[in-house]
């Protein structure tokens, strides 16, 4: 037994001494799942909170301890920026990681003060990112596949938003004078700026806020359209005077200014924007030691590559962000039942939205909401269409918003009005592809008036609106002298195109039902508005009816003029349409067992929303809401593309 025991004895230790001999070595190995696997290899400071296998893997060919760099940051910076044991790719994408890090604990540190040290940090996570980017001995096209130079261009971006977002922040009380101004001195820096990439309002102030896009996030809204790319994406506020519109949180509703009527169009106040900072310098070296940097701002609808350090690159962009910002702070759900009740800080003429800043170059889509309603009809309509890159290189969206009580003759006259001075204003000649073949598409009550736009009055109207009374010579021509500018219209020439979606072109009984006769009761017209049909309503009064005939009683509003019964829906359903127009219908059907000839959408019946002659007609099991059903939404971008290839424009413009 002690025999025994003493030979085990013996073995052990020299398989020990054999161990020592041999260094101790050993490899043990387990199974990982291909999730981890991902997970380890991609994961970083950005996304895990911890460095990158990458970066822990330079540290350890250097025989650096992370808990080290964790003590003594700059000192570990300063042994990697030193050693000769690393490639330039390995040094350069630690050292951007590293000042992530940095940049990420300074400002955990202090949230929301966006001090020196944070904006240092992240200027130099930028720098570094951007010589490993552009200036290692590597070029990107041959890194193109590999995940670290996807998690680089990652800091570069982010500590581009970040760094810009900041150096705003310190600037916000004059409105970015910072980055307005052409030379910025900064902390030791010297950023030089160029905003000629981008929109800026003619004689507006400059944004009150820049905020990331990446910050936000939104529901209501399907889907976030970006582009992967180079660059900060984000979102500029610029004051606007629409009474709702951006406003603080915490501003009385009744103390808010009446909109200013000069001006019926509103460019962009939420426009995307891409940052991006170029360091001086055209060596490694040189841009490791530079302290000056290039600030250049683009617009991402108009740029979608950039030259940066000799390479030509993608250019990041969101183009949902800004949408969906102005939508959510816009207020238009509580201003849209206001101005159906009339009541103040309601809307009371029609105003132009344009989604982007205005393009020569982009066909406009024209959006005309339904009653009691606001752009807020069109959120995933307007953001689908425009998430289709053939489309978005070709088209832009205007959102008309008009008071939705007032009576359909008076809103088409201020409709073409504001369009024809919002035309007017872009491009005074009429030469630019934006001026042609326009794109309107009309839901609900919008799609009885986009009808109007497009149709041909002649003297149909007020011939039909005057039988009624026993007219003394002379009284006909003065009333039509009067009565012209509402009711004598022909189609508008940019008009080509016309997309009517659950229109009751010829009225719904749905507005005579006691439910609507009541909430029709409640609609009063304000002032501003009485004013404009005033003259027209008092010669009115002034004339004899027909035997048998009742005559004018009061001013119609909008729920009034959608009944089956209103002679001025009745008639307007048979003017002519302008000859070139090409139009489409999307029809609802709530009803789908019931012959379609007898079906609804709950709202419209199909016999008022149906047209003949349309290009193409499309019923879906939807109610009335039928715009924001998803196949609704590939017909209309089905029909914009077509409207591309019957007028051979192609994707590039």
């Amino acid at each position: 037994m002690v025999f025994t025991a003493l030979r085990a004895w013996r073995l052990v230790s020299a398989l020990c001494a054999a161990a020592l001999l041999a260094g101790c070595a050993g490899v043990q190995v387990s199974s990982l799942q291909p999730s981890d696997y991902l997970s380890q290899r991609r994961s970083d400071i950005l996304t895990a909170g911890t460095l990158s296998a990458a970066t822990q893997e330079a540290l350890r060919v250097i025989g650096l301890e992370r808990k080290r760099c964790e003590d003594l940051p700059s000192q570990c910076r300063d042994d990697i920026a030193g050693t000769p044991a690393l490639t330039d790719d390995q040094r350069l994408s630690t050292l951007a990681e590293l000042w992530t890090q940095a940049a990420l604990q300074a400002q955990r540190a202090a949230p929301g003060s966006h001090g020196s040290d944070e904006i240092d940090a992240w200027l130099e996570a930028a720098r570094h990112a951007y010589a490993y980017l552009f200036f290692s001995s590597r070029k990107p096209s041959e890194r193109m596949f590999e995940d670290r130079q996807t998690q680089v261009r990652d800091y570069y971006n982010h500590a581009v938003e970040q760094a810009i977002t900041g150096l705003f922040h310190h600037s916000q009380q004059r409105h970015l004078t910072a980055l307005d101004a052409s030379v910025l001195p900064w902390n030791g820096w010297t950023l030089h700026t160029n905003l000629s990439g981008i929109w800026l309002p003619q004689d507006a102030q400059m944004p009150r806020e820049l905020i990331p896009a990446s910050s936000l996030t939104f529901s209501g809204l399907r889907n976030i359209y970006r582009r992967d790319g180079f660059g900060a994406e984000l979102v500029a506020v610029f004051p606007t005077d629409d009474p709702l519109s951006a406003r603080p949180a915490d501003e009385p509703l009744d103390t808010l200014p009446a909109r200013s009527a000069e001006q019926p169009f509103q460019e962009a106040p939420y426009p995307a924007l891409t940052a991006l900072l170029r360091f001086e310098g055209t060596t490694q070296a040189e841009v490791l030691k530079t302290r000056t940097i290039h600030v250049q701002m683009y617009d991402p609808y108009r740029y979608g590559k950039v030259l940066l350090a000799g390479e030509q690159v993608p250019l990041a962009a969101n183009f949902t962000s800004g949408y969906g910002l102005w939508l959510a702070r816009s207020g238009f759900s509580v201003q849209a039942l206001r101005s159906l009740l009339g009541l103040d800080n309601g809307l009371h003429r029609p105003q132009i939205y344009l989604m982007q800043p205005y393009d020569p170059g982009r066909r406009v889509v024209l959006m005309l909401h339904g009653l009691a309603s606001s752009p807020e009809a069109w959120i995933n309509v307007a953001n689908e269409v425009l998430g289709d890159e053939t489309l978005r290189q070709n088209y832009q969206i205007w959102q008309v918003y008009y008071p939705t009580n007032a009576p359909l003759a008076l809103n088409n006259r201020a409709i073409r009005d504001a369009l024809q001075a919002t035309f007017a204003h872009f491009d005074p000649q009429g030469l630019s592809a934006a001026s042609q073949h326009t794109t309107v598409i009309g839901h609900s009550m919008g799609g009885v008036l986009a009808r109007l736009l497009v149709s041909s009055a002649g003297t149909q109207v007020w011939d039909r609106l005057l039988e009624d009374y026993q007219l003394q010579p002379g009284q006909q021509a003065a009333l039509q002298r009067r009565m012209a500018p509402v009711l004598n219209f022909e189609p508008l020439p940019s008009i080509t195109d016309a997309i009517f979606i659950a229109a009751p072109h010829r009225g719904t009984a749905f507005a005579n039902h006691r439910l609507a006769r009541w909430a029709a009761n409640l609609i009063t017209l304000p002032f501003s508005m009485l004013e404009q049909v005033g003259d027209v309503t008092r010669a009115l009064a002034q004339l004899k009816p027909r035997p048998g005939k009742q005559g004018l009683l009061r001013i119609p509003n909008s729920i009034d003029n959608l009944s089956d019964t209103d002679p001025f829906v009745r008639l307007s359903s048979n003017l002519p349409l302008a000859p070139q127009l090409r139009y489409h219908s999307i029809i609802g059907d709530a009803e789908p067992a019931l012959p379609l000839a007898d079906s609804s959408d709950g709202i419209v019946p199909y016999a008022s929303a149906h047209l003949p002659g349309a290009a193409s007609e499309l019923v879906i099991e939807s109610g009335h809401s039928v715009q924001e059903h998803p196949l609704a939404i590939i017909e209309i971008r089905r029909i914009l593309h077509e409207q591309l290839q019957r007028t051979g424009v192609g994707a590039g413009r």
